[in-house]
C-alpha cells in the first residue's frame, strides 16, 4: 500500500521546544509518509537568546517569507499538510506561491487573520477559545473556511494529549476513508455487471 504523504512544520520554537512533536510523528508514521520540517532551520532563524519576542521578530522581518521559498522549492508534488502556529502561516503563503497541496490542516495559526486569499484545496482550521488572536468568525466567513474552536484551551494547545489525540485521529480519518469508499464502488460495478 501507498502512503500518503504528509508534510508537518513545526511551531516557531521549532525542535528547540517542541518534543510534543514526537507524539503527533510517532502515532501518524504507521498512515503516513511523513516529511518533517522545522520552520527555524527553513527560515534561516538562528538567533543567539531564544526569547519569544526574538523569534517572532525573525520571522515578521523576512523569516516566513524566506522559509516559504524554500518550502516551495523543497516541496514539489503535492501532499496532506499539517501545520502549527507560524507553520501554518508558512504552508498558507506557499499554497498562494504555487506549492501544491491536497489538504491543509492549521492547529493555532493566528497570523492567518492577516490573509486575505485562501488557499486552494480543502481546509481545516483548529484554534482554542481561549486563544485571544484567532481569527474572527467574519474572517472566517469572508476568506471561506470553517474554523473548529475547542473550548478551554489556549494558544499552545497543539502539545495537549487531548488535542494531539484529536489531531491524530481527524488526519486518520483522511486515510482510512478512502479504501472504504473504492471497495463500495468496486461492490456496485459487479452488482451491476451481475444484473445485466
Amino acid at each position: 500500500m501507498n502512503s500518503e504523504r504528509l508534510v508537518v512544520l513545526s511551531d516557531m520554537w521549532g525542535a528547540k521546544r517542541g518534543m510534543w512533536i514526537t507524539s503527533y510523528l510517532g502515532y501518524l508514521q504507521q498512515y503516513y509518509n511523513i516529511e518533517y520540517y522545522d520552520i527555524q532551520q527553513l527560515a534561516d532563524v538562528d538567533l543567539l537568546v531564544q526569547s519569544e519576542k526574538n523569534i517572532h521578530t525573525a520571522f515578521v522581518d523576512g523569516g516566513i517569507d524566506t522559509a516559504v521559498s524554500q518550502l516551495v522549492k523543497k516541496e514539489t508534488k503535492p501532499a496532506h499538510y499539517l501545520a502549527f502556529s507560524m507553520g501554518g502561516t508558512i504552508a498558507w503563503k506557499a499554497n498562494l506561491k504555487g506549492l501544491p497541496m491536497k489538504s491543509l490542516y492549521t492547529v493555532s495559526a493566528t497570523r492567518l487573520r492577516k490573509e486575505v486569499e485562501r488557499v486552494d484545496g480543502e481546509v481545516k482550521m483548529l484554534f482554542g477559545s481561549k486563544d485571544l488572536y484567532k481569527p474572527s468568525a467574519k474572517w472566517s466567513e469572508t476568506i471561506g473556511v470553517n474554523l473548529e474552536i475547542v473550548e478551554n484551551f489556549g494558544h499552545e494547545m497543539y502539545s495537549d494529549s487531548q488535542v494531539i489525540q484529536k489531531v491524530c485521529l481527524d488526519l486518520l480519518d483522511k486515510v482510512m476513508a478512502k479504501p472504504v469508499e473504492e471497495k463500495t464502488e468496486a461492490k456496485i460495478k459487479v452488482l451491476a455487471k451481475k444484473i445485466s
